[in-house]
């Protein structure tokens, strides 16, 4: 499922639709890529000098169906940290809301917004997304740094033959997330006082919610977060040599004892509270690469 002549349709026609924006002299440095998860599109707004392109635009690029995913590609940059001595002055782009594999779509069209933006020449990516809590040390409305995953989708998008300009057919997987990108989202949490906790997380198919049962399982693998989303896409950026930096908001807490009923208007709710925190960490990040 490595869908190579779709990925390249699609990069030619945002390299000529960002045209400029994507060659101008003023950055110092390639752009990080960044992917919002549910309830996180408003984040893209706080970008300086944007470019967007929606989605529908883009030729064989999948459309995201879900409340929450504003579905659009948004160049531009945190231009207030440029020339401010906080680091090189570093172009985003970001991709505003993301497809599941639970609306119907395969792992090569889940992971398409990642392979285009290795093609743009991407080299940094920031996944973020929105999860349920599993550790009991953890809280509703607080931040997660992946350290490792655990792909329970039951796919690949790596299924199929392998192309070579990609990525190896085996690739290693023995850190799937950057240590040193993570180190410095925890430094950087530290220093603006946001509580940022460090864990597993676990992706699965969806769309359903986990059971009390799901729960406990979970954790005893070792999980402390499930959602569903990111995994495969980290897997596709790995191939693709990326280095990546992953973060959930955790927007509810699961205890399998004393399970309640979870709503996507829950869910988007606690995230929104919680993009503040999101935005200001991710600022922080991005102008010390």
């Amino acid at each position: 499922m490595q869908n190579f002549d779709d990925v390249q349709r699609a990069a030619a026609f945002l390299r000529k639709r960002l045209g400029p924006a994507l060659s101008s002299q003023q950055w110092d440095a390639p752009p990080v890529g960044l992917v919002l998860g549910t309830g996180f599109s408003g984040l893209a707004a706080k970008l300086a000098d944007q470019v967007v392109v929606p989605y529908a635009e883009v030729p064989g690029f999948p459309l995201s169906g879900v409340k929450g995913h504003a579905g659009a590609f948004v160049w531009g940059s945190f231009s207030a940290s440029c020339g401010q001595g906080e680091g090189p002055c570093r172009p985003l782009l970001v991709q505003q809301g993301r497809c599941h594999l639970y609306e119907g779509y395969s792992p090569a069209q889940v992971c398409m917004g990642v392979r285009v933006m290795a093609e743009l020449g991407v080299r940094t990516l920031m996944v973020t997304n929105a999860a349920g809590a599993l550790n009991p040390q953890f809280d509703a409305g607080g931040l997660m740094c992946m350290t490792d995953i655990i792909n329970h989708t039951g796919q690949s998008p790596l299924t199929g033959k392998n192309r070579e300009e990609w990525g190896e057919r085996f690739p290693d997987m023995s850190a799937p997330l950057d240590a040193g990108l993570s180190a410095l989202a925890l430094d950087a949490a530290r220093r603006l006082g946001v509580r940022l906790e460090r864990g597993i997380y676990l992706g699965v198919h969806g769309p359903e919610l986990e059971s009390p049962a799901q729960t406990r399982m979970y954790r005893q693998w070792g999980a402390d977060a499930v959602g569903m989303s990111s995994v495969l896409e980290i897997i596709a950026a790995r191939h693709r040599g990326l280095r990546v930096l992953g973060l959930s908001c955790l927007t509810n807490k699961n205890l399998p004892d004393c399970m309640r009923p979870v709503s996507l208007e829950e869910v988007l709710d606690v995230a929104a509270k919680a993009e503040k925190n999101l935005a200001r960490l991710v600022r922080a990040v991005v102008s010390r690469l």
